[in-house]
């Protein structure tokens, strides 16, 4: 009788341990595919088939103190034939004089200034691109947010990724060398647990994109009904990557990681958009409820070492101090074939950020539970299940009132 009564505690023993090899074969799997597919050295131009021009659109919103660095970088591409097409809603933007000041320096490259937004859905940015994007010449489309820092073979990489049967290149987010223990934590989190999550999805065809610098094909997006098409949603490059493999296209990322490099870097802000892409998650996939918070380092480790406890009798502690430090390490190796350099982090500065990553990331989710409201700069969204969103009116009062999607 005291066999029948505890085996269901050694089902669920069993089942949390196989979850838990299933994580680590999700480490040794990004590992092994960074160190094969991340910053390879990028062919030349070929000689015999000229490459196909591209459109790049840049949404922009406000002014950081490295805004005309970071654009500057895509007058100087080494890439022959190329647009720029700079998207700005208010016409009193300040980042109105950074593009005119650019596009003077810089004369001979096509760009132009687009200024407004059409009204094509509840997505800010879908409707601020909206005008570039009717107004692009070539076949291939790239989407670059505005504190992405291009290298000068960047665009070259992500045509030369974008073969036949592909209709979307993405690049993995990560981001520049920057100083203060905020850069520290973006680099940590971009070089871990993200590069882990996006690597091994894009070995095993899943669904991964972000849209901050990406390549797509204009035909097939035209095909899909456009870019106002996407409106509806604000993961718009989820709801985009999921509908060109829909229709029998292929996506992956390409071999150079897309460097962020905002001027403003700070815990709090930085927090703010983990817990809004969170949210995100929660609306498009539900399962993500159940699953993210049991993939986190500390949580999966306590439920492990219960485990391993009942069913061989190890001792727990031992379990699961060996299980963080093995975790560690190996996202120190992780972010080493990311950062494809000497990183310029502290091995104590890594240990403090890593801590910090991975004791805050459940607070976080839990936080994106309790208020699945998404502010997005001045607006606020509520998303339904599936991830359709509506914008809710200024004065609605999110401290009295929880929105639940429905």
């Amino acid at each position: 009788m005291q066999i029948l009564r505890l085996s269901p505690l050694y089902g669920l023993a069993a089942i949390l341990l196989i979850f838990w090899c299933g994580t680590w074969f999700v480490h040794i799997l990004a590992i092994c595919y960074g160190k094969y597919k991340l910053n390879k050295k990028v062919c030349k131009f070929p000689t015999e088939t000229p490459l196909t021009a591209v459109s790049i659109i840049k949404p922009l919103m406000g002014v950081d103190p490295n805004l005309e660095h970071n654009l500057e970088t895509f007058f100087t591409m080494d890439y022959p034939v190329y647009e720029l097409l700079f998207c700005i809603e208010d016409k009193d933007d300040p980042a109105t004089i950074v593009v005119q000041g650019l596009m003077s320096k810089y004369p001979k490259v096509d760009a132009s200034l687009f200024i407004g937004s059409s009204n094509v859905g509840v997505n800010p940015k879908i409707n601020n691109m909206q005008p570039a994007y009717v107004a692009a010449k070539f076949e291939f489309i790239m989407i670059s947010d505005s504190g992405i820092k291009m290298r000068s073979d960047t665009l070259l990489d992500m045509v030369n990724n974008m073969t036949e049967g592909y209709a979307l290149v993405h690049q993995m987010p990560f981001t520049c060398d920057r100083e203060g223990f905020a850069a520290t934590f973006e680099k940590i989190y971009f070089g871990t647990v993200q590069s882990r999550i996006y690597l091994s999805a894009d070995l095993l065809g899943i669904n991964c994109h972000t849209g901050m610098s990406c390549l797509l094909r204009k035909p097939v997006i035209d095909q899909l009904g456009g870019l106002q098409t996407f409106g509806c949603y604000l993961a718009e490059d989820f709801f985009i990557a999921k509908a060109i493999v829909k229709s029998g296209w292929k996506m992956r990322i390409s071999n150079q990681p897309a460097l962020q490099n905002s001027g403003f870097c700070d815990i709090k802000s930085f927090q703010a958009r983990l817990i809004r892409w969170a949210k995100l998650r929660v609306a498009m996939v539900p399962t993500t409820i159940l699953l993210e918070p049991l993939s986190e380092c500390m949580i999966l480790g306590a439920f492990a070492s219960w485990a391993a406890s009942l069913l061989f009798s190890w001792d727990p502690l031992v379990f699961y101090l060996v299980h963080i430090l093995t975790w560690l390490l190996s996202d120190w190796i992780l972010l080493s074939i990311v950062q494809h350099g000497s990183l310029t982090i502290h091995k104590f500065e890594f240990v403090v950020g890593w801590l910090f990553r991975e004791l805050s990331g459940p607070y976080l989710f839990l936080n994106a539970l309790w208020s699945p409201a998404i502010r997005w700069r001045t607006r606020t969204y509520k998303l339904q299940w599936g991830g359709i969103a509506y914008e809710l009116p200024a004065n609605t009062n999110l401290s009295t009132k929880r929105l639940i999607p429905s």
